[in-house]
């Protein structure tokens, strides 16, 4: 895979500061904030009172603040989460959407500007800008003031991608996308989210009782899968195992190498193995990431 380049300023950014921004957002979402200490961040989800997901998050402590970054579907649902239940706590809440620009390099030769483990953080200087550089699963994230945004990408010497690349290196990674593949209808286990975004171990927040109980005593009525397509399918169209309907397409894309791919939440009456039918077209179910 080659390495590029693509403009994601349009993605959610808030942060937050004061000495109980970590304590608060603690007990908002479903991974351990009060664990992190400066150069390091999680990915975590903000729930309903029963566990479904109203977005994902990634939180990142760059020592005087934490700074969150969501997909901007997601935004408003996050922004009114925090302006709502910090009453009575010392936290400031800051819009950075439009402040800050975020630059994604995606491939194996992205800088290493951070540390080696996903979600590490640093602030660094790139192209005569301080920014924020992030460790990704797929390469490194810099998040810039706006009006850096044209120095820092001459810094960086890759060609330019878009959005469509990224999100084939996204689905052969088998990662979901909130608003297209999760919703607020989906627990994180069943996106296959708990390894990632949830903690166990930590204190209480909301929507924890149906994540604990699901995972410790329950087994999820559908979970997140690939399928291998014969064909291009649409998002949103119906998996038929049969003539029972066992999901909806999420995320649909064409790899250069595995050619036509996509994502779903399927029932747990069809699995890895099983040929569906999507919008007229054939797909296998297979476990994700998907295998080359």
């Amino acid at each position: 895979m080659s390495t590029f380049v693509v403009d994601r300023s349009d993605r959610g950014k808030l942060a937050l500061t004061g000495p109980d921004a970590k304590t608060f957002l603690h007990g908002q979402v479903t991974n351990d904030i009060e664990g992190l200490t400066p150069g390091h961040g999680c990915y975590a989800a903000f729930l309903t009172h029963k566990g479904g997901m109203l977005g994902d998050l990634r939180v990142f402590d760059v020592g005087d603040e934490l700074l969150l970054d969501c997909e901007r579907v997601a935004l408003q649902e996050l922004f009114n989460m925090i302006r709502r239940y910090k009453l009575g706590s010392d936290v400031e809440l800051h819009k950075r959407t439009l402040e800050l620009a975020l630059l994604s390099v995606i491939g194996p030769a992205a800088p290493a500007l951070a540390g080696r483990a996903e979600h590490d953080c640093a602030r660094v200087s790139l192209g005569g800008a301080d920014v924020v550089a992030v460790t990704t699963d797929v390469g490194t994230d810099v998040f810039c003031a706006a009006a850096d945004r044209a120095a820092v990408r001459a810094a960086l010497e890759f060609p330019d991608g878009d959005e469509a690349a990224a999100e084939v290196v996204r689905v052969e990674r088998g990662r979901p996308r909130y608003g297209l593949d999760i919703h607020a209808g989906v627990i994180p286990q069943e996106a296959g989210l708990n390894d990632r975004a949830v903690s166990f171990t930590k204190g209480c927040y909301v929507g924890q009782e149906t994540v604990a109980r699901l995972f410790y005593r329950g087994k999820p009525n559908r979970r997140l899968l690939g399928l291998r397509l014969s064909a291009p399918a649409p998002a949103g169209s119906e998996l038929r195992l049969g003539e029972n309907v066992v999901g909806k397409l999420g995320s649909s894309v064409v790899s250069p190498e595995l050619g036509p791919i996509g994502l779903a939440l399927v029932r747990r009456e069809a699995g890895p193995g099983d040929t569906v039918s999507v919008d007229g077209v054939s797909g296998l179910i297979v476990d994700v990431p998907f295998a080359r």
